[in-house]
């Protein structure tokens, strides 16, 4: 077994349970030396699973991108899911992670060496839900698709997203705002980015350069659905500087406020509380 890990953790590997973070990738393994690792995550919130098959079928369209090809069927991975619940306190939260790597290969993995991991372990919903978040504008960008594996939800990608969050966090506040390539509004680092202005909500149309997040579409349908407007499209980051209220969607909190935008300071609005309400209630019906 390896280190121990901060939460009541289950990890499957190769047909077996183990409890907290076993050893099972070494340094020869491609998916560590050369990055060919891929990952996504769900939750369970109050005993629901919130559009778990679209992750689980991420996780493989991923590992795809990433030259691999997987043995294991999105089917396989949600009965693993199912069986690694029951490991659980029913009612606590938790983060589920189905991850591939290769494990063989020299600069390119292997296809057919792709490895199945699924990673389960209790995490509680943030504070920022309420509390919001703050955000400055990054001087790290998202990378181009020709640059990077930007369709896949890679690890390599994550290494960026780190030292955005550090320049951040060095500076004050807890996230930041990355733009593309050109210099249009991306996303936050590690969230999709959402703001209103005089009632419409409107949010950077996807373009290659960052996920079109499962929260994300879902929150857009949502709010389409209620009769909101939302308009997706190229955002100069002085629309953000104007907006009446900005809001970031992901895994991580789902839907959460932002509270500070470099020195303004911003409140929960009555769009974002909506978006909010919206998806709770989504979420307890799934």
């Amino acid at each position: 077994m390896g280190n121990a890990t901060p939460s009541k953790t289950w990890t499957w590997h190769q047909g077996t349970w183990h409890e907290g973070n076993p050893a099972i990738i070494g340094p020869a393994t491609h998916g560590m030396w050369m990055s060919s690792t891929v990952f996504d995550g769900a939750r369970r919130i109050k005993g629901k699973t919130p559009d778990l098959k679209p992750h689980c079928a991420r996780v493989i369209r991923s590992a795809q991108f990433m030259g691999l090809e997987p043995k294991i069927t999105v089917g396989e991975i949600l009965e693993l899911v199912a069986e690694g619940l029951t490991k659980f306190d029913p009612d606590v939260a938790l983060y589920i992670k189905p991850i591939i790597y290769g494990e063989t290969g020299f600069l390119a993995p292997d296809a057919d060496s792709a490895q199945f991991v699924l990673c389960i372990n209790e995490s509680a919903l943030p504070d920022a839900i309420t509390t919001g978040f703050t955000a400055q504008k990054s001087s790290f960008r998202r990378p181009s698709p020709e640059s990077a594996p930007t369709e896949a939800k890679a690890s390599c990608l994550y290494p960026n997203v780190g030292r955005a969050v550090n320049e951040a966090k060095g500076n004050g506040f807890d996230t930041g705002v990355m733009l593309d390539p050109i210099g249009h509004v991306a996303e936050f680092s590690y969230a999709n980015l959402f703001f209103a202005k005089d009632g419409t909500v409107y949010t950077p149309a996807i373009n290659g350069t960052f996920l079109n997040g499962l929260t994300r579409q879902r929150v857009i349908q949502l709010l389409k659905d209620d009769g909101v407007t939302v308009v997706e499209k190229a955002i100069k980051y002085s629309e953000l500087q104007e907006a009446d209220e900005i809001f970031g969607t992901g895994n991580f909190y789902k839907v959460a406020p932002c509270v500070k935008l470099d020195d303004r300071n911003l409140q929960p609005g009555p769009i974002t509380k909506h978006a909010q309400n919206l998806y709770w209630t989504f979420s307890e019906a799934s």
